[in-house]
C-alpha cells in the first residue's frame, strides 16, 4: 500500500492476520474478526469497562417537568436564548458525531477499538434522544424546530456546523492519508473543545439552582463525552507512534487555534455579557485554559501560555466526584443506579 493511501475495512479478509505483533491501529491487515482474546491496546480494554459502566438512559433523569416550570417562569429572556441557542448546536454535534463515528472506524485495524468506537457511536445516538427528551418536556412544542434548525436564521451558528461538517465530508469525499488524520483531529477537536461552553452554561445554571434535570442530562452527556476524549486522544499518539509520516503538530495546533477562534465568537455571540457568572471576558479565558489542557492530553505544549486557569471556579465544585463539598448536582450523578463509573483512571 502507497504511504499516502488508505483503504477502507474489507468486511472479510481470508488473506488477513490477527496476530498482536502484525496489528496497528489504520493501515493493517486483519481478517475482519473481532478477535479480542488477545489485544495489543491495553488502553482500549480498560476504556471498553468504563464506557459500559456508564450506560444511561434519558428516561431515567426525573425532574424535567420541574425545569418546564423553571424555563418559562424563571429564566431571563437571555438565558431562554442561550438554552435553545446551546442545545441546537449540541444537537448538531451529536448528530453528526452518529452518523459519522462508522466512517472513521472503517479504516481502523485494531478489533479493540473498533469496539469501542461503537460503542461510542450508541452514546452519540443516546445524546441525541436526550435532546429529544429535553425538548418535548421543557420547551413549548412550536419551538422545537427553532431550536433544531437554529443555524437556518443565525449566521454565526450556521458558519460553525458548515466548518465542522466539511472536515469530515472531506474525508468521506477523498479518503487519503492527510484527510483521515485531519477527520481524526477534528474529532479529537469536537469531543474535547466545542461541547464545552455549552456544558459551562448549564453548569451555570445548575449552581444558581436553576434547571436542575437538564444539568443531571448534560453531566451524563459530559461524562460520555470525556471518554471520547480520551478515546481520540490515543488514537492520534498511536498513530503519531506507528506513522510518524502520517502524525501532523503543525497541523494540530493549527486547527486547535482556528477552533479556540471560532469557540469563543460562538461563545460571546450566544451568551455575550447578560447571563449571570458568565461573560465575553471568561469565554475566552475558558477557551484558551481548556485548549491548552487538551493539547496537554496529546504531549502538546500549550497554545496560550498565559491561560493557566479554568475562570469558572464553580465548576471545578461542581464536576469533582471526591469533593468534601455535599451539593446535589454531582451526588444525584454519583447515585444514579445504573451508572457505576462517574470517573475513570485513564493512562496517557
Amino acid at each position: 500500500m502507497k504511504k499516502n493511501t488508505i483503504k477502507r475495512n474489507l468486511i472479510f479478509n481470508p488473506k488477513g492476520r490477527d496476530d498482536v505483533e502484525k496489528r496497528t491501529i489504520i493501515k493493517g491487515n486483519t481478517t475482519g474478526l473481532f478477535q479480542l482474546n488477545t489485544t495489543k491496546y491495553q488502553w482500549a480494554t480498560s476504556l471498553y469497562q468504563v464506557m459500559i459502566g456508564n450506560f444511561w438512559v434519558p428516561e431515567k433523569v426525573s425532574g424535567l417537568k420541574d425545569d418546564a416550570r423553571m424555563f418559562h417562569q424563571d429564566l431571563t429572556k437571555e438565558e431562554r436564548q442561550a438554552y435553545k441557542g446551546i442545545l441546537s448546536f449540541l444537537i448538531f454535534l451529536d448528530s453528526i458525531q452518529t452518523v459519522n463515528l462508522p466512517n472513521f472506524s472503517d479504516y481502523v485495524t485494531s478489533p479493540e477499538v473498533n469496539l469501542i468506537l461503537s460503542i461510542q457511536a450508541y452514546q452519540e445516538a443516546i445524546h441525541s434522544q436526550s435532546y429529544a427528551t429535553i425538548l418535548e418536556t421543557v420547551v413549548d412544542g412550536g419551538e422545537r424546530d427553532e431550536i433544531y434548525y437554529f443555524w437556518r436564521d443565525d449566521k454565526v451558528l450556521l458558519k460553525r456546523n458548515k466548518y465542522i461538517g466539511q472536515m469530515y465530508q472531506d474525508f468521506i469525499d477523498d479518503p487519503n492519508d492527510k484527510t483521515f488524520f485531519k477527520g481524526i483531529v477534528a474529532n479529537y477537536l469536537l469531543e474535547s473543545l466545542y461541547f464545552y461552553n455549552g456544558f459551562a452554561f448549564f453548569d451555570t445554571l445548575v449552581d444558581r439552582m436553576k434547571m436542575l434535570a437538564t444539568g443531571r442530562m448534560i453531566a451524563y452527556i459530559r461524562r460520555d463525552e470525556l471518554t471520547h476524549v480520551t478515546l481520540f486522544a490515543h488514537i492520534i499518539k498511536e498513530i503519531q507512534k506507528e506513522f510518524p509520516e502520517i502524525y501532523n503538530e503543525k497541523l494540530i495546533r493549527s486547527m486547535m487555534k482556528t477552533a479556540v477562534d471560532q469557540e469563543i465568537e460562538w461563545g460571546q455571540h450566544i451568551l455575550g455579557n447578560q447571563i449571570p457568572g458568565m461573560n465575553k471576558k471568561t469565554t475566552v479565558e475558558y477557551t484558551q485554559w481548556l485548549a491548552n489542557q487538551r493539547l496537554e492530553l496529546l504531549g502538546l505544549n500549550p497554545l496560550y501560555p498565559e491561560a493557566i486557569e479554568n475562570p469558572y471556579k464553580h465548576l471545578d465544585r461542581l464536576q469533582d466526584t471526591n469533593s468534601d463539598k455535599g451539593n446535589f448536582f454531582e451526588s444525584t450523578v454519583v447515585n444514579y443506579t445504573q451508572s457505576s463509573s462517574m470517573n475513570g483512571s485513564w493512562d496517557f
